[in-house]
């Protein structure tokens, strides 16, 4: 799409031509105006006027003769000639000397030229300005410059404008508004049923999922203006200064009908009032005001209101009621087939080699939102870049996904032997419970490389398929995985490190949901003990328990999470050989992948046996 930006010149642009205007008219139109017309004749015609007795008055100069006839209507000019008796004739003629002839004007003259005709230019040039500077501050209920204008960029329909096609992973939400596209381009057909189209849609999903592209997709299908303005833009530091950017809002898209109008981030003016009676709000009164507005519009009016948020708790009651935002439409992260569609979206417009699996590269970016998914796609370009290839391979497209959920390797880092060897038995440790266990995610990579997210190493493992529900089962073999690294530290070397510091964190949160949040003690049931606030940005949970209630779920999470430890350590015992092979050969090689940590057990057994 193409932004329509309103041309905007600076005040100095119109100070510049006032003083423009002024010079030219004190040049030349002044001094004509302020002055007879003067005509030149030869010295015989003014002897002759002489003669005749019509000479007014007479100016004798160095170089020339000024002179007036006898009525002072008409003005001569001559030159100057040997005439010693010039003065005596002039004087028997009745001519009256002077030294400014043509060079005064009447009283009402002056005053038409010194005081009316510029105070006239003044008044028009100030008319003029006056209006610009109200057209750009936006209009004549602003308070001051700009300050009432909502400052809404505003796009007109292009060909290289975004389609639905180049949004995907997101069906669901685009069949949703796929009828505001049809109501737009056929309002009859709704008409004459009786159905009228949901004066507003509030798109609401966690952050990156899309939410204003889709927007963009939907005015691009639509073929009309979109303006697109966010919430914070409406805040301003005066009071009345946001409703009246909301009235400008509207104003422009009524003007402009049909079209669309797109609020990115309504929370930031949309929040639940405090119920406080009597105040004076800056974000009430705009919020009152957009209500106002929402209300105001009839439902053939053809202009269609678009919100995006991820905070939609937080929304007041009176914006989501029916009537104003009739439709909400979620805008969820995308699963394994939508994470792959997206992946060959954004690879359009970078070159890939024709091999490149891209189901594989989905399931490694489990849980990926929109924008992720294209950050990995760029990082694998800037990567195939600094290895000098004209295009992206798998291994890059694999190693940027490493990149965005680890960090770049840092070469510089070197660890010493015992560090190296900790490092490998801690991460086969992870490896090797997961393995050992039915309900864990298959092994795809396990690394001893440093990364610049403080990582010494990880290990990478990938869903087969996207799962929506965990059994209790499930999430006790995490918990034993993420276990398996310290386990593996007290098995081998009878000693525990720092090493597991994340590990211990995301055990301890996996275990305190399991008891508060998803039922799965038999002391508590089925009775929420936390409550999830902003699901959409990071799922913060709060506690609705008395203390002592609290104390008893600190114990559940001590014991749950000791089980699995011990768990942990007892698979480790049973296979030590195992465990040591596998340490020994990632030690080696820094690197090893899913097919070779399988294959190292099979050899190892191989030549027991042998």
């Amino acid at each position: 799409m193409k932004e329509v930006k309103s041309p905007k010149k600076p005040l100095l642009y119109y100070y510049g031509i006032v003083l423009l205007i002024l010079a030219v008219f004190n040049i030349f139109v002044a001094p004509l105006l302020s002055s007879q017309q003067t005509k030149e004749v030869d010295y015989g015609t003014f002897m002759s006027m002489i003669d005749e007795k019509n000479i007014g008055t007479v100016e004798i100069g160095d170089s020339q003769i000024v002179f007036t006839d006898k009525d002072n209507k008409n003005l001569y000019e001559t030159g100057v000639m040997n005439d010693p008796d010039l003065a005596q004739r002039l004087h028997d003629a009745g001519a009256t000397f002077s030294s400014d002839v043509g060079r005064t004007t009447s009283p009402l003259m002056s005053v038409l030229l010194t005081v009316i005709l510029p105070l006239v230019i003044f008044i028009l040039l100030g008319y003029y300005m006056s209006k610009k500077l109200m057209e750009q501050a936006g209009g004549k209920n602003s308070l001051a410059f700009g300050m009432g204008k909502s400052n809404a960029k505003v796009y007109v329909p292009s060909t290289a404008g975004i389609r639905f096609s180049d949004v995907a992973g997101e069906d669901e939400a685009k069949e949703n508004l796929q009828e505001i596209v049809d109501y737009l381009h056929n309002p009859q057909k709704y008409k004459e049923i009786g159905a009228s189209m949901p004066k507003g849609v509030l798109l609401v999903g966690p952050p990156g999922t899309g939410k204003t592209m889709l927007a963009k997709a939907v005015a691009g299908e639509s073929n009309v203006p979109f303006f697109s303005i966010s919430g914070s833009e409406f805040v301003e530091m005066f009071v009345g200064m946001g409703a009246s950017k909301v009235r400008d809002l509207f104003k422009q898209a009524k003007e402009k009908a049909p079209c669309i109008v797109f609020i990115d981030e309504i929370d930031a003016v949309g929040k639940k009032r405090d119920g406080q009676i009597g105040g004076n709000d800056e974000r009430e009164q705009t919020l009152n005001q957009l209500l106002t507005e929402m209300d105001g519009f009839e439902g053939d009016t053809g202009v269609v209101i678009l919100a995006a948020t991820n905070r939609p708790e937080s929304l007041d009651p009176a914006l989501t009621r029916p009537g104003r935002f009739d439709r909400r439409v979620p805008v969820e992260l995308p699963d394994l087939k939508g994470r792959e569609e997206i992946l060959k979206v954004h690879a359009r417009k970078v070159k890939v080699a024709d091999n490149v699996d891209y189901h594989t590269i989905a399931r490694m970016a489990a849980g990926a939102s929109g924008a992720e998914l294209a950050n990995i796609v760029n990082e694998a370009a800037l990567r195939a870049v600094r290895c000098k290839r004209s295009y992206v391979t798998q291994e890059d497209l694999e190693e940027s996904i490493e990149v965005v959920i680890a960090g770049y390797q840092k070469k510089n880092a070197i660890l010493s032997d015992q560090e190296k060897k900790t490092v490998a038995y801690h991460e086969i440790g992870h490896a090797l419970v997961a393995a050992l266990q039915s309900h864990s995610a298959p092994v795809q990579k396990i690394t001893i490389i440093p990364r610049t997210s403080g990582a010494l190493g990880y290990t990478m493992q990938v869903e087969q398929a996207d799962k929506y529900i965990l059994t209790r089962e499930e999430l006790e073999d995490k918990i034993a995985t993420l276990t398996g690294g310290r386990a593996a530290e007290e098995v081998v070397f009878n000693q525990v490190s720092t090493g597991a510091s994340n590990d211990i964190e995301q055990a301890t949160k996996l275990a305190r949901s399991m008891i508060t949040r998803y039922g799965m003690s038999d002391d508590f049931d089925m009775v929420a003990m936390e409550t999830v606030n902003n699901a959409y940005l990071g799922g913060d949970s709060s506690l609705a328990c008395s203390a002592e209630t609290q104390n008893e779920i600190d114990r559940l999470v001590v014991e749950e999470v000791k089980k699995q430890h011990e768990k942990a350590k007892k698979i480790l015992r049973e296979n030590r050989s195992v465990l040591d092979a596998l340490a020994k050969y990632l030690y080696e090689k820094e690197t090893i992948t899913g097919d070779e940590f399988m294959d190292i057990p099979k050899k190892a057994e191989e030549k027991e046996v042998l």
